[in-house]
């Protein structure tokens, strides 16, 4: 079986709200899937779907083989979930709570092996199990969440904002654990926010917009949507070759510079231009998916639509989000 998690025509209504409008979404096997919106698009409510928590209005959802909302038993054996908003039993230590969590989804019958993978993964992560999880800050919260799924060989990790509350330092170390266990054979569904974490992890991205996915495939078949930056030292500029080009876009002189930018799929057309000019200096920067997600969905997600929140869609805030500069939801 290559497919690990399937949705079609997924509908979830609140009342009046609809959370997810037919939502497609496939997850392959192996990979790790980046599942991408801004906050209200469905993330939430699509991952409580997939795990049996909610119960869809209508469509099909299929997760390693199993029917969540009827089969949720058998499936929580094979998968682990780590949520954006970690909360503990607060007598509990933080070692006791990640002993529980892994307990209830039969992960540590293997003994010992478990307890040397959760004492490696306390060790990397920087973690104190002996504290109680009432004196946990946010970042040692989500600690215990990711431990106790990071402990276990699950074959599917469903992950909603994992690094919320993390330092720098602590997200590589979770971006490095994420890639062991893929290594090893497990498959990620990740949703996020923070663009610069997706295009570091994922295979593949699908961008979710009111419910449903607007676009999707791997990160380089979505940059050729956009454009790359071009920039050189400003000497013997021929601004007329260079306008006469028709990649060439937004052609400016900054700081002793000229920028431009230019369809990342026809930069080998600028480049022989560039070449006869004898430009100095010469630098091109590679679209980004942030840069992806707000030329094409930018305007509509800047605006917020009414309604389009739902109750299942938590507000986190990020180091780089969908919305960049422009503003933020």
């Amino acid at each position: 079986m290559n497919t690990v998690v399937q949705t079609v025509g997924l509908y979830k209504h609140f009342g009046r709200v609809r959370a997810l409008d037919g939502l497609d979404l496939d997850v392959q096997k192996g990979e790790i899937h980046g599942f991408l919106g801004p906050n209200g698009a469905g993330k939430s409510t699509t991952l409580r779907v997939l795990l049996g928590l909610a119960r869809a209005t209508s469509g099909s959802a299929t997760v390693l083989g199993f029917e969540p909302w009827t089969q949720a038993v058998d499936l929580h054996r094979r998968l682990a979930y780590v949520p954006g908003d970690v909360r503990l039993w607060p007598n509990l230590s933080g070692g006791e709570t990640i002993d529980l969590l892994s307990r209830l989804r039969g992960g540590t019958a293997d003994g010992a092996a478990y307890r040397r993978r959760k004492d490696r993964l306390c060790q990397v992560f920087d973690f104190d199990p002996a504290r109680k999880g009432r004196t946990y800050s946010k970042g040692n919260r989500q600690k215990v969440a990711l431990i106790a799924a990071l402990a276990t060989d699950a074959e599917l990790y469903l992950l909603d904002e994992p690094t919320s509350g993390l330092d720098p330092l602590m997200e590589e170390v979770f971006r490095r654990e994420l890639l062991a266990a893929v290594d090893r054979g497990a498959t990620v569904l990740l949703s996020s926010h923070i663009l610069s974490e997706v295009e570091v992890l994922c295979h593949r991205v699908s961008i979710i917009r009111a419910g449903r996915i607007v676009d999707g495939g791997t990160l380089d078949s979505l940059r050729h949507l956009t454009r790359s930056e071009v920039s050189f030292a400003a000497d013997g500029l021929d601004a007329d070759a260079l306008a006469r080009l028709g990649a060439v876009h937004d052609l400016t002189l900054d700081a002793g510079r000229v920028r431009f930018s230019a369809d990342s799929d026809r930069i080998a057309e600028v480049l022989p231009a560039l070449g006869s000019l004898g430009v100095q200096g010469l630098t091109i920067v590679p679209p980004s998916l942030e840069e992806l997600f707000l030329r094409h969905y930018g305007e509509r997600v800047v605006g917020a639509e009414p309604g389009a929140a739902t109750p299942s869609e938590p507000h986190h805030g990020s180091r780089r989000h969908l919305l960049g500069a422009r503003g933020r939801n």
